[in-house]
């Protein structure tokens, strides 16, 4: 049988993880809705002096709404969305408004990135100016 290492990736650098070219992995987002992702590492690049890290360069499609209820709920919820004549349709727009699965804007996940790691960067620079 081939069982996976489970990780806490907050106590391990991703270099540990992932630690050469070639090295496959799967990451598991969302314990409850199940969203598994199988990766693999496919180069490492030397960090531009002048970029912020992380930063996404490219992508497709759009994330699935929080608590969507995983691959299943998704499909369900984009073919809600889809039919106009549902009787959940204006239920779903009420509660997400208009989604549209195919747009990806690298721009929008940059600017999520910045904010999440600005926030880990004062609380680690405040916790040590407190030690």
């Amino acid at each position: 049988m081939n069982e996976r290492k489970v990780v806490d990736e907050s106590h391990v650098p991703l270099g540990e993880v992932v630690p050469r070219v070639g090295t496959k992995f799967a990451y598991l987002y969302d314990f409850g809705d199940s969203w598994e992702h199988d990766l693999i590492l496919e180069a490492i690049l030397l960090p531009e002096t002048t970029a912020q890290y992380p930063t996404c360069i490219g992508g497709e499609r759009r994330t699935p709404p929080e608590d969507v209820g995983g691959i299943t709920g998704y499909e369900e919820y984009l073919a809600v969305l889809a039919d106009p004549e549902h009787e959940e349709h204006g239920n779903m727009l009420q509660w997400r408004g208009q989604f549209d699965p195919e747009s990806f804007a690298p721009d929008q996940v940059n600017q999520g990135l910045r904010k999440k790691f600005r926030s880990r960067k004062m609380a680690k620079s405040s916790s040590l100016a407190q030690n």
